[in-house]
């Protein structure tokens, strides 16, 4: 991505470079309409193939955890074979999942067809995201670029509720997987059109081990979570599997600390703000996802919406991120992400609140609450400029798996927190079950505030430390120079702070 492809100035600049970052973002649509179609659909997913709600948990938790496991190796995979190459195959994957999951024939078909269709959604993303980086070089061109990014996510779910209700109440839930396929298929076509291929000049090498370790603490800590209410907290099945976690987490760390080209390096997490990005990516998806659950199932189980009102009373929910995304890129590349992330952590935790204490007389304007956050922009500035540009397509699964794994957790603990305190039908016992998941969703949201703090004092200190450092290299005489000098160097050293470490 060199020469003329690489003179960017934004999403408004050339032409090609617009079309460009057009054609990227379908994924993220793609990703996002799937999400909230899906959500929608789940209460008559759940009457026609007599899921209880642990099965609903599972259709959605499937594609979240396939997504969120294969990431980063669709990331390497990107940079070694080609970005526009990994894309495409992607979509062709997503696009014949699709197709399978809307001939399911039982809910464990269904399961299986989303596995799938998440497997190739994870090729989406990191790829999309990778091509996106390198083709805006400039941090004001890539914080404008990405706050589009994040506004097509919000128009996503903006659509996805309308027409996830309209198709499900008009042709039955197995409609709403057919809207993504002609989108896909125009996507494919104009990639191979318009889109130039681009990969890493120094790729890494495939990690067959470290995927499986990922795949088994995600698969087991999701299944400990959604099963553990039914089974028992403290069955042998659900310690086991939580011990399966724990232990496959902690060799994976090890595993990866000691290999030449990790799937993804445990260094790279020294570095404060971008670690702080990847767990508030979590925690703000989780909460984003967590409450999306439970309003599907609040208005159309407790309130008896139909599946189109229900999508309609959701439409101020994704509508603010949709106007606060792209403001926020605006305002992170002049001025940073600090203002944002406190902004969206303190409307994450304020929403859900307010949620939970009125939940009995809430109206459709207290779901957008939540949404007018302006962090996720902000996170993904993060985490991609975490890294150097020739590993973008590593940042960018990164940051995707982040919003993934938080979705699985967002998803299976609410549900895990409302199916233990359900003592009714779903109709009866909602409004009295859902007040304490609504305030897992304040936690997660209220969580982000501690972490931005901590990271805006981290990078305060780094720019301290390298004003001095500059100060002492030009005056080497004072009497503290030469100490300044190594003691400022050796932390930063310590920190991974440097770039090209």
């Amino acid at each position: 991505m060199r020469g003329r492809h690489a003179r960017a100035t934004g999403p408004g600049g050339s032409g090609r470079h617009g079309l460009i970052l057009g054609i990227c973002c379908t994924s993220l649509f793609l990703t996002g309409l799937d999400t909230t179609i899906v959500n929608v659909a789940l209460p008559s997913i759940g009457r026609d193939l007599h899921a209880p709600v642990s099965g609903l948990q599972w259709t959605v938790a499937a594609y979240t955890v396939a997504l969120t496991s294969c990431l980063l190796s669709s990331g390497t995979l990107a940079d070694r074979f080609g970005r526009r190459k990994v894309f495409q195959v992607g979509l062709s994957a997503f696009t014949f999942a699709s197709w399978l999951c809307s001939l399911a024939p039982s809910l464990g078909w269904l399961i299986a067809f989303r596995v799938l269709q998440g497997v190739g959604a994870a090729m989406l993303n990191p790829a999309a995201l990778g091509i996106i980086t390198n083709t805006f070089t400039t941090p004001a061109s890539r914080a404008r670029a990405i706050g589009v990014w994040d506004g097509v996510f919000g128009l996503s779910l903006a659509l996805g509720p309308v027409v996830g209700g309209a198709l499900t109440g008009l042709a039955g839930w197995r409609s709403v997987f057919w809207a993504s396929i002609p989108v896909a298929l125009a996507t494919n076509a104009l990639t191979g059109l318009f889109v130039p291929d681009s990969r890493s000049p120094q790729p890494r090498r495939p990690d067959p081990a470290g995927q499986l370790l990922v795949i088994v603490t995600l698969g087991s800590l999701a299944y400990a979570i959604i099963e553990g209410p039914r089974d028992g907290w403290a069955s042998p099945v659900t310690v086991c599997l939580l011990a399966v976690a724990v232990t496959a987490a902690a060799v994976l760390a090890c595993y990866e600390y000691r290999r030449t080209e990790p799937l993804v390096d445990p260094r790279d997490f020294r570095q404060v703000p971008f670690t702080a990005a990847v767990i508030t990516a979590v925690c703000f998806t989780a909460c984003t996802a967590g409450f999306l659950f439970l309003t599907t199932l609040y208005l159309q189980d407790a309130r008896g919406y139909s599946p189109l009102h229900a999508g309609l009373a959701m439409l101020p929910m994704p509508a603010a991120m949709t106007v606060c995304a792209p403001l926020a890129g605006r305002y992170i590349a002049r001025h940073g992400t600090a203002l944002p992330l406190l902004a969206g952590g303190a409307a994450l935790a304020l929403g859900s609140s307010a949620i939970a204490w009125y939940l009995d007389t809430a109206f459709a304007g207290f779901f957008a609450l939540p949404y007018a956050g302006l962090c996720s922009p902000a996170i993904t500035g993060t985490i991609m400029g975490g890294l150097p540009a020739a590993r973008a397509a590593l940042a960018s699964s990164i940051a995707s798996a982040s919003r993934q794994l938080g979705q699985t957790l967002g998803t299976a603990i609410t549900g895990t927190v409302l199916i233990a305190s359900l003592r009714e039908s779903l109709h009866a016992g909602f409004v009295h079950a859902g007040h304490p998941a609504w305030w897992v969703t304040a936690g997660f949201g209220a969580a982000i505030l501690p972490l931005t703090l901590a990271s805006a004092r981290r990078a305060r200190s780094a720019s301290q430390r390298s004003q001095d450092l500059t100060t002492t290299v030009a005056n080497p005489t004072s009497p503290r120079g030469a100490v300044d000098t190594w003691n400022t160097v050796r932390v930063d050293a310590s920190a991974g702070v440097k770039e090209g470490r």
